[in-house]
């Protein structure tokens, strides 16, 4: 079969388009015909080696590795103790995340634990579903339900949604992105306001999506003009994310999906709650947001699509930022 795979860590120009071994299915697992695979952070991470990543936080990596987590295709083979799924069924997950940063999405083939795949809807198409486990699965577990109980690596305090309803306000920031577009949707969906923030090139997109109120962050700080918020879900997160605080009434939350600077004293004198958690595949909660996309609740945005042979170019694109939901790659 045909892979990307890269040898050494490094920019887009590391992966390598090649030839390897199909892979066999381990018990438990079915082997799935790639048509899309999705493209994450975790991929472009992996790929330059984390730099910056304390050495015990980081995975093990056996190089040359295939990238990629996100899958949509179909069943090819399944093996001993599998059920609920047979060869011929169009099938969609995130692989193995996180006990595996990368599960070798990027290439014609790839076997998937039958707990991390859910049933395809027919209604979405191959290059639709690849887009959404992990960022859809991401806004699930930071707004819905947790569904594990593994601690966050970078904090204790486990993670806890807000049951969201009709009186409460929730600001999503990035919410243009691949997490962002699909956290703002799961929130209009439990009835939610919600407050987008992006930049402007967005505003209709977002708007189309249920957006009540709309932030252009290239002429507004939304730290100068939002308050009383019930819940931030900052998808951008990382050392800024603290400047969301002032948004929040007493008693909100702020939830960051890249873990952030803050000073818990002052979060407790806010009466703010800070929290996050990492995503990890789950099958069940997948097929939970493909009902909703199957009955149009929720649409998957794809920024552009680009044929397996150039992921290095799709990465490339990545880098550039400013995306519009996600990027795909297809195998023909």
């Amino acid at each position: 079969m045909k892979a990307i795979r890269l040898h050494t860590f490094g920019g887009p120009h590391v992966l390598r388009y090649e030839e390897v071994q199909v892979p066999l299915p381990a018990p438990d697992e079915v082997l799935v015909r790639v048509k899309a695979a999705g493209l994450n952070p975790p991929d472009w991470y992996v790929r330059e080696g984390m730099p910056g990543v304390p050495d015990e936080f980081k995975p093990p990596f056996d190089l040359p590795l295939i990238p990629g987590t996100d899958v949509s295709g179909i069943v090819e083979a399944v093996a001993d103790g599998v059920q609920g799924f047979a060869p011929g069924d169009e099938v969609m997950g995130l692989l193995r995340f996180p006990e595996l940063m990368q599960s070798g999405a990027y290439a014609e083939y790839v076997t998937a634990p039958a707990s991390d795949l859910a049933l395809k809807p027919a209604s979405l198409d191959h290059v639709h579903a690849a887009a959404l486990p992990m960022s859809g699965l991401t806004a699930w577990q930071y707004l819905i339900d947790v569904g594990h109980h593994h601690p966050s690596p970078f904090q204790d305090a486990r993670h806890r949604p807000v049951d969201l309803n009709g009186d409460m306000t929730v600001l999503v920031n990035g919410a243009g992105g691949g997490v962002g577009h699909l956290a703002l949707q799961l929130a209009a969906w439990k009835g939610a306001r919600t407050v987008a923030v992006a930049s402007g090139a967005h505003e209709r997109f977002l708007r189309e999506l249920g957006a009540d109120a709309y932030i252009d962050y290239t002429k507004q700080r939304p730290e100068d003009v939002v308050r009383d918020v019930d819940v931030v879900l900052d998808a951008v997160g990382g050392p800024t994310s603290r400047r969301f605080l002032p948004t929040l009434k007493h008693g909100g939350s702020l939830f960051p999906v890249y873990v952030g600077e803050f000073d818990e004293a002052e979060n407790d004198r806010l009466g703010i709650t800070v929290t996050g958690t990492q995503v990890r595949a789950n099958g069940a909660q997948l097929a939970e947001l493909a009902a909703l996309v199957d009955t149009g609740v929720v649409r998957v945005a794809v920024e552009s699509v680009y044929p397996l042979e150039r992921a290095r170019a799709a990465h490339e694109r990545a880098s550039e930022g400013h995306l519009r939901g996600k990027i795909v790659l297809t195998t023909g």
